[in-house]
């Protein structure tokens, strides 16, 4: 591990570990752990130097998620859509909008979310039906997106709509004060990533000055794969293969301290070294298949998207097997929620289905080695 990623796991266990189990069973949003996050500096890692930023790549985007997730997966998870967000805006926004968002994250430590799903739309996110219309400097936004992590927290969500041009889909940045934004936070009720508030979002006669939007007109499915792809793939896969490091953590300390009458630990069992060697051995190869992924975008190998695919697959698949090994272990003391066995199992559950799903991954991947378009 690099020593980015080992000051990443120090200040996880410190300012992030001591808020996860309030955070679960409230189902609050990690703010304590948030505000942290932005004293420290972690809100600008995407942004270069010269804006005043930390100048940080994909190595370091999925170091910081994957060690925040091995404390909190929703900690993980929330801060690695603010950097997918921002890293959109660096890429395709006007300098007039960036020098706005990068002020407001720099200096006022505001952080960024998505709202790209529908409730009609599924994984297929990118074929919006929200009403849009448009004036000569305006969109007029009219109704709802479903699942807004990070939802009355963040300052700003990216949106997607309609395309002004009528063909493609145009991608947009929404400040949370606009009038007509409202958030419908009590039909959360998630089963893990409890604390993500992921609730719907609902527009009504939203004025937004186009200066708002994000690069040209009706260019957001290129925004999409070229960034959206890339980052949110890739810190999915770390947010996942936290959860199963922290998986072995927890089933290393239940084993080894946990002792029967008989006076063995555990850990002296046949059946518990079988289940911690196939814990340890799909947390590394997750972990192994993450890292890698992210070297191969920084050095922008063709093979990159194959890689970074693949990693989210497996780490989101070796998350709920280790996780279901780890309740073994546990015993009845995991299944009676003593420890935080239980809440890694339910929070893994949620990587197969975040959009784009496992099963579309999946596709796609098979899609990709033979040379065919993803969609």
């Amino acid at each position: 591990m690099t020593t980015f990623y080992e000051e990443a796991k120090a200040f996880a266990t410190k300012h992030i570990l001591p808020y996860s189990v309030e955070v679960d069973e409230k189902m609050e949003f990690p703010e304590k752990s948030f505000e942290e996050i932005a004293k420290a500096g972690y809100f600008k890692l995407m942004i270069p130097k010269e804006y005043g930023g930390l100048g940080k790549g994909m190595a370091e985007h999925s170091a910081a998620c994957m060690a925040f997730a091995q404390a909190s997966a929703t900690t993980g998870l929330c801060y690695m859509m603010h950097n997918v967000c921002l890293s959109i805006i660096l890429k395709y926004g006007s300098e007039q909008l960036k020098n706005k968002i990068l002020k407001d994250v720099i200096e006022n430590n505001k952080f960024l979310g998505f709202a790209y799903s529908e409730f009609g739309s599924g994984t297929n996110f990118y074929i919006p039906s929200i009403d849009a219309k448009f004036t000569e400097n305006e969109v007029i936004l009219n109704g709802s997106k479903s699942m807004v992590t990070s939802a009355t927290y963040a300052s700003y969500y990216l949106l997607l709509s309609p395309s002004e041009a009528g063909e493609g889909v145009d991608n947009w940045i929404v400040p949370i004060e606009k009038e007509g934004v409202t958030f419908k936070s009590s039909e959360w009720n998630g089963l893990g990533m409890r604390g993500n508030v992921s609730c719907p979002m609902e527009f009504k006669d939203v004025k937004l000055e186009k200066s708002y939007r994000i690069g040209e007109i009706g260019a957001a499915m290129t925004h999409i794969f070229e960034v959206v792809a890339p980052y949110f793939i890739t810190g999915l896969a770390s947010v996942y293969s936290g959860v199963c490091q922290a998986v072995l953590t927890e089933a290393l300390s239940h084993a080894t301290s946990r002792k029967h009458n008989t006076g063995q630990s555990l850990a002296e069992y046949e059946t518990v070294q079988t289940h911690l060697a196939k814990i340890y051995s799909q947390t590394n190869a997750a972990v192994l298949g993450t890292q890698e992924a992210a070297r191969a975008v920084d050095a922008g190998e063709e093979d990159a998207i194959v890689k970074v695919i693949s990693a989210r697959i497996f780490a989101s698949e070796a998350a709920i097997e280790v996780s279901r090994l780890g309740m073994r272990i546990g015993g009845g003391k995991a299944y009676n929620k003593q420890g935080i066995m239980e809440r890694l199992l339910r929070d893994s559950y949620a990587g197969q289905i975040m959009a784009p799903g496992v099963d579309v991954l999946t596709l796609w991947l098979g899609r990709a080695l033979a040379g065919l378009p993803l969609i």
